[in-house]
């Protein structure tokens, strides 16, 4: 039975891990304990380490998170975020003089689906993966609300391998006769992005697979109609070829 892409992320009381949730957050899991809320003056300062993915220079932090004014107000900010961290017993950065990084310890939502995603992509997904079925992209929205060029660039580009890998799940269910979740899988993403042509062809070949010509059809005047009002374009081609060949099969 498919599952939601979140409870594949781990138990909130895993015992060993620490997990740092960005979907839904932030906020930390700590071994043994619920989950923390991260304070309002450090959740920049947190994300912004954990997004570069490796040992981030404390000038280039703080210049970046606190741009305006000079170099020692920004190091002072700095100085505060780490100690509201520290105060809320958070304690996910391993911090010298020099730098910071998340501790290897420490686990990330954002890897995990990114993980999942990419395995996917690559043709390299378990059994477990093919039972994930995400209702919607919603929920998947890194850090809503947040607006800091980082952040978007890191959103979009999150948002783009889900969406590819949306549609590789549909190919595989397709592969496998599981019809209806391929549909599912397909309308997911074209929900998500209506004018991409690649998930609206997922979706298209999945309906044709399963035999359903008519629905087929519908889905592609609506997208049709779609293109046409919204940049004054035909579908590609190859997409119309897909149901005058399905109709004379």
């Amino acid at each position: 039975m498919p599952v939601e892409l979140v409870d594949v992320l781990p138990d909130p009381g895993t015992p060993e891990r620490h997990v740092l949730h960005l979907f839904g957050g932030p906020s930390v899991s700590c071994p043994g304990q619920h989950r923390l809320p991260v304070p309002e003056g450090s959740q920049r300062l947190l994300v912004f380490v954990a997004l570069h993915h490796t040992r981030v220079d404390r000038r280039y932090i703080a210049s970046a998170l606190w741009p305006i004014g000079d170099d020692e107000r920004a190091a002072g900010n700095l100085r505060s975020a780490l100690w509201r961290l520290n105060r809320a017993r958070i304690n996910v950065l391993a911090v010298d003089k020099r730098s910071l990084q998340l501790r290897r310890e420490v686990v990330i939502d954002l890897k995990l689906i990114s993980d999942w995603a990419s395995r996917l992509i690559h043709g390299t997904a378990t059994p477990e993966d093919l039972q994930v079925m995400p209702t919607g992209m919603d929920a998947l929205e890194l850090l809503p609300g947040w607006y800091d060029d980082w952040v978007l660039l890191e959103r979009e580009r999150l948002r783009q391998r889900l969406l590819h890998a949306l549609e590789a799940l549909s190919r595989a269910h397709r592969a496998a006769g599981r019809y209806a979740l391929a549909v599912e899988a397909a309308m997911v993403a074209v929900n998500a992005d209506p004018l991409r042509e690649s998930a609206q062809r997922e979706l298209l070949e999945a309906h044709l697979a399963e035999g359903n010509w008519c629905e087929g059809r519908r889905g592609y005047e609506a997208y049709r109609t779609l293109l046409r009002r919204e940049i004054g374009v035909e579908p590609q081609p190859e997409l119309g070829s897909l149901l005058s060949a399905a109709l004379i099969t």
